[in-house]
């Protein structure tokens, strides 16, 4: 399991003074609130920010970052990643996973039938759909309702799925 969980990507500047505006990778939008700290990764150094100041925009989230005083500074974290470490989150509920435990895990038919990897995940607004990718690189979507999705065990990397009529 990775040590950070990523919870948003910088995609703009927001204002003169600093602020990034951010686009979440959260169900729960409203847990930036909660935050104190935050660590941004633009894939050749991650450093750790002191959060002063968190607002909502539409589905956006504004944030001010001690040290980012000026439009030029918030533009240099532009397409950087937001990372919180894994150990100071809050646990889960059962049968609620973050997205990158699920990528790569194989998934089963619950007859033992193998049909690929988690390959990809998103949200439709109804549910998420699983993009499962087979060693030919023929995809399947399955959607993740408790009809379809049987058991995620992530300790033996699988995923064990029941086949309605008319899915395949």
């Amino acid at each position: 399991m990775t040590k950070y969980l990523e919870i948003g990507q910088i995609v703009n500047t927001f204002g003169i003074k600093g602020m990034v505006k951010i686009k979440p990778f959260t169900d729960d939008i409203n847990r930036f609130d909660r935050l104190e700290t935050i660590y941004i990764d633009n894939k050749k150094v991650k450093k750790e920010y002191k959060i002063e100041e968190v607002k909502y925009h539409k589905d956006m989230v504004l944030m001010k970052l001690e040290g980012v005083n000026t439009v030029e500074r918030a533009e240099d974290l532009r397409q950087s990643y937001l990372l919180v470490d894994r150990d100071k989150e809050e646990p889960l509920e059962d049968g609620v996973y973050y997205i990158v435990d699920l990528l790569g895990l194989e998934v089963y038919t619950d007859e033992g039938q193998l049909l690929g990897k988690v390959d990809d995940i998103f949200n439709t607004g109804s549910n998420d759909i699983y993009v499962v990718k087979d060693e030919l690189g023929k995809q399947i979507l399955l959607p993740g309702i408790p009809d379809v999705l049987k058991d995620v065990d992530l300790e033996k990397g699988k995923i064990t799925v029941h086949i309605i009529p008319g899915l395949m």
